[in-house]
This record gives structure tokens, C-alpha cells and sequence, in this order.
């Protein structure tokens, strides 16, 4: 999968949110709680295993997330970019002020070990 290059070199944190609904309008942040914050290796960690998820085809259930993940430059104001993980129908949606139009959408395939270690990962930090 392919993140924004640029966004994951100056990502400081990344929140972990525990998706409850799909937002009202298109480019605002996922409804939900924060359950983590990832800094320093954790974060990077974590970016680098989501950049690994290998690509997949497009499957159908409706787009239902249950995680996103937002990153943050050093300000700590808006995030550089937020990616909802669809785990059913593997799909990632990006949206963000380093996002370009053409990562917006991609698919991943849900199977794999690194997508099940994303999603341990995610189950870890809201238990």
C-alpha cells in the first residue's frame, strides 16, 4: 500500500481511532474514539507495516471501517493524512492535505500476515 511519502517522513504521532459511524461529509475525520497515540518507533513501526500490506481486488461489503489511523507532522494541528481500514472488503480510504487524489482509494489484501498484524495492533490499543 501506498501512504504519502512526504506525510509519513514528517509524522511525529499517529492517533488510533476506533471508527463508530462514516463521517456526514466527504474529507472530514472518522467518527469515533481515540484509543492509542504511537510516537517516535511505534509510529514508524506501524507506518512501515501498513506500507507493506500487499495490494488486492476490490471486494464489496459497503465500505464499513472499524479503524483509521491519523498522522501528525510536529504542530500537532491538522492531520497530515487519515486512512480508514475496511478489513471486509479491503479497503483503505485516504483523505488529508498530503493526500493525492490518485492513494485515495486503494485496496489491500486482509489475509495476509501483515494485515493481520495491523489488526492485532489496532485490537491491542482498544482491548
Amino acid at each position: 500500500m501506498q501512504l504519502p511519502a512526504e506525510a509519513v517522513a514528517a509524522t511525529v504521532l499517529v492517533e488510533v481511532v476506533r471508527i463508530s459511524a462514516l463521517p456526514t461529509k466527504r474529507g472530514v475525520p472518522y467518527p469515533g474514539r481515540v484509543v492509542a497515540h504511537w510516537a517516535g518507533s511505534e509510529a514508524a513501526d506501524a507506518l512501515t507495516l501498513i506500507e507493506k500490506l500487499p495490494g488486492s481486488e476490490q471486494h464489496r461489503c459497503g465500505f464499513s471501517p472499524g479503524w483509521s489511523i491519523r498522522a501528525y507532522e510536529d504542530s500537532l494541528d491538522l492531520a497530515l493524512f487519515e486512512a480508514a481500514f475496511c478489513f471486509r472488503c479491503h479497503e483503505v480510504r485516504m483523505h488529508g492535505t498530503a493526500v493525492p487524489p490518485v492513494l485515495a482509494t486503494q485496496f489491500f489484501d486482509a489475509d495476509t500476515s501483515p494485515a493481520q498484524a495491523l489488526l492485532a495492533l489496532f485490537r491491542e490499543a482498544a482491548p
